[in-house]
């Protein structure tokens, strides 16, 4: 059993401070977070859980407070309800420390527990409640930021204590402004999914449909891309191009999830017809884009943003913006040529003298006679 150490007292200190209302202790060991929070008048009750049925024993048998209920729990795996304040003094030394306590073994990197811990814990605390967690600079501290980042919190250094060989640090964390908004809007069990050089993006569940989300990277410096991208996916999708948007903020979109692959790992297992109607598919939304006097950016290597589900759907607007001289096609014909050798070996044989002395007379005059002067070469 893990008995009380310095890292123990420090977030006992922190606890002393914030824990407030209902309480949840996440793997309470000698259930000293539990019962610091149980002493105190505005804690109402506290819920201590531990994986380990022999901890969970020795704290019913030794702890006796009214306020407390231990319970064996793997993380939230058994835990109901949501909380004013949950606590958690992880495990988090890297298994390359060579310690045999699993107690304070986090996994392989260390951050492993604490990962898992934060990608769940917002389904258990109240839009307003808080999260004491420790952790030490051997767990990596910018993975923990990481990880605070990706699932929409927000997290306040409110302790930190060097100790031997590594530096102790206390973290206040609450929800983002922007996962409170996203909660109140029926938009639930965010998950992160990929981020960009601007942009970050989480997967969820609205209306019993699953979603994506798209928000601005925190750090980013890029001002009114997400609202830019948002206001051109209503427009488009009247032409039938994008997933379908379900709505925006200033500061998010939502739109439909669009299952599918991202188009060269599509045409790794495709046939040749099968590629060759992708590409036209994608050709003519093009055309749509040039006649519309938009540019959409970087088709020249479009190869994160076309997803091939029952057809291709392009993704990623941010960069769309009105123009007297659209490339979309043009640039779409640099893409096929740069593809040269993946489709070769699927039998598709463009030549690239034609395709590029095609693109230039469509860029003189960008007509439906042109576009189908490039179809026909494919």
């Amino acid at each position: 059993m893990y008995e009380p150490r310095e890292d123990s007292f420090l977030l006992a200190e922190q606890v002393k401070r914030y824990a407030k209302g209902i309480v949840l202790d996440v793997g309470t060991g000698s259930g000293i977070q539990a019962l610091t929070a149980a002493k105190k008048n505005s804690v109402k009750s506290v819920i201590a859980v531990d994986k380990s049925v022999k901890v969970i024993n020795h704290c019913k048998n030794s702890i006796k407070n009214k306020k407390i209920k231990f319970l064996e729990s793997d993380l939230f795996s058994k835990v109901k309800g949501k909380f004013d304040t949950i606590t958690f003094n992880p495990p988090y030394l890297p298994e390359d420390v060579k310690l045999k306590d699993m107690t304070i073994c986090g996994g392989k990197k260390g951050y492993e527990v604490v990962e898992r811990f934060l990608n769940q814990v917002n389904e258990y605390l109240k839009p307003d409640g808080i999260i004491l967690l420790l952790f030490s600079s051997l767990t990596k501290k910018n993975k923990i930021d990481e990880f605070v980042r990706n699932n929409l919190l927000e997290a306040k250094l409110v302790s930190k204590k060097h100790i031997f060989f590594e530096d102790l640090f206390v973290y206040s964390i609450k929800k983002s402004p922007l996962l409170k908004e996203l909660e109140k809007n029926k938009i639930k069990n965010l998950k992160y999914f990929t981020s960009g050089h601007r942009g970050i993006l989480f997967t969820a569940d609205y209306k019993g449909e699953k979603v994506v989300v798209k928000a601005k990277l925190p750090e980013s410096k890029a001002i009114g891309r997400i609202e830019n991208e948002g206001k051109w996916l209503k427009i488009l999708n009247k032409k039938g191009i994008g997933p379908k948007l379900l709505f925006s903020e200033k500061d998010y979109f939502v739109y439909e999830y669009v299952p599918g692959e991202f188009i060269l790992k599509h045409f790794e297992k495709s046939n040749k017809k099968t590629i060759i109607k992708i590409i036209k598919d994608v050709f003519e939304q093009m055309f749509i884009l040039d006649e519309l006097g938009v540019d959409k950016e970087e088709m020249h290597r479009p190869f994160k943003h076309v997803i091939i589900a029952k057809k291709p759907v392009l993704v990623d607007f941010e960069r769309c913006h009105k123009t007297l001289k659209p490339k979309n096609v043009t640039q779409f014909c640099q893409c096929i040529n740069s593809m040269s050798k993946i489709l070769i070996n699927k039998k598709i044989i463009i030549n690239k003298n034609k395709i590029i002395n095609l693109a230039r007379e469509y860029k003189r005059s960008q007509t439906k006679s042109n576009l189908r002067k490039i179809l026909e070469i494919i």
